[in-house]
């Protein structure tokens, strides 16, 4: 299959999928509108509003009602951070230039926004919980290494939109979702880089269409 064909089809395919869940959002928000204080959105200006004094300790007697909305919040985000990841997955396997795919990788990409996300929530106002994390993310860090620097594009996309979710900044996570695949699959059908005796890039460096690359 040609490269320009494949991409139609697969922005196509994305964008329905991306399109349907925006849609199922809008019918949400319209004729549920009591549900909405349960959607994990308007986590940023909750921490604008916080002003410097944002990190306190956790309290841990907090009421019943205070839990169940958090509880509820929380699982409304894995179900986004489901949603919002499945693509960027979908343009590994579109974009890899290896004959098989790193399955290790494309499941570290999947589960690890839900990592993030629950992590979030557990350390969020919480200096001392922050810092223990850290330290732990830093003892299981080297053991990890990435076979391409590419791949740690879709590790931090990962991490981001688990992050956005985890503070309730929903939309968030879905701008870093949207981003991340269509700049990613714009650069993969146009070969961005790949000769530099191109036209465009020959002018922009100085070098001839003959020169030994």
């Amino acid at each position: 299959m040609r490269k320009s064909t494949r991409i139609t089809s697969t922005l196509f395919l994305i964008t329905i999928y991306y399109g349907f869940f925006l849609f199922l959002f809008a019918v949400v928000w319209e004729f549920f509108p009591g549900f909405t204080s349960y959607l994990p959105i308007g986590g940023i200006d909750g921490l604008l509003a916080g002003g410097t004094d944002i990190f306190q300790p956790v309290d841990i007697v907090a009421e019943h009602s205070a839990m169940f909305l958090n509880a509820a919040r929380l699982s409304i985000a894995m179900v986004g951070v489901a949603v919002l990841i499945v693509p960027v997955s979908w343009v590994y396997f579109i974009t890899t230039s290896q004959r098989q795919v790193d399955q290790s990788l494309a499941q570290t990409i999947v589960v690890l926004p839900f990592v993030v996300a629950g992590i979030a929530v557990i350390v969020q106002n919480n200096v001392a919980l922050a810092f223990s994390l850290a330290g732990v993310v830093a003892a299981v860090g080297f053991r990890f290494r990435l076979s391409e620097p590419a791949h740690a594009l879709y590790i931090f996309s990962a991490i981001a939109i688990g992050l956005g979710a985890g503070i309730s900044a929903l939309g968030i996570s879905a701008v870093i979702s949207v981003t991340f695949v269509a700049v990613n699959l714009t650069l993969w059908r146009l070969d961005y880089g790949a000769r530099l005796n191109s036209p465009f890039f020959s002018f922009l460096t100085g070098r001839d269409h003959d020169d030994d690359l």
